[in-house]
């Protein structure tokens, strides 16, 4: 995962978590092609829910300790880490507030997209000029030469 560039992409955790543990699916594939150019932006809550997520005892039997510790170090080494400012802070999108961070850290990063396969998320694309795609979308953007 290297990026050659500086800007950003938001990534949703279940977009990380499907990608994980498929290796050669879409979610992967397309994570792939975005870190060709892109680095994943990351609050402090959102890579904690990917974190907190990632240790779930449901992954045990497919991930092993080690292979769940190398692949957060390996994202939070290429991360593009934000702070998220006050007036994202206290605006709401999403009817699972939860899935706002995404939307802020895509925001405060200047992310290129948001990487989502949330139906609520998605329903709210574009909001200004990020728009929030499928990881099947996003790969066809990719092919199509569509993303910066």
């Amino acid at each position: 995962m290297r990026a050659e560039s500086t800007s950003c992409v938001a990534i949703d955790t279940n977009v990380w978590l499907s990608a994980f543990l498929n290796r050669r699916g879409v979610p992967a594939e397309t994570i792939n092609r975005f870190m060709e150019r892109h680095h994943p932006a990351f609050s402090a809550a959102s890579f904690e829910e990917l974190h907190s997520r990632l240790w779930q005892p449901k992954f045990d039997r497919v991930l092993s300790l080690e292979t769940r510790r190398s692949l957060l170090h390996d994202v939070e080494r290429v991360a593009c880490w934000v702070e998220i400012p006050a007036r994202l802070i206290s605006q709401t999108w999403c009817r699972d507030t939860d899935d706002d961070e995404f939307i802020r850290v895509a925001l405060a990063s200047g992310a290129v997209r948001l990487i989502t396969g949330d139906a609520d998320l998605l329903t709210l694309d574009p909001i200004d000029d990020l728009r929030l795609l499928t990881p099947r979308a996003a790969l066809d953007e990719i092919a199509q030469g569509k993303v910066p």
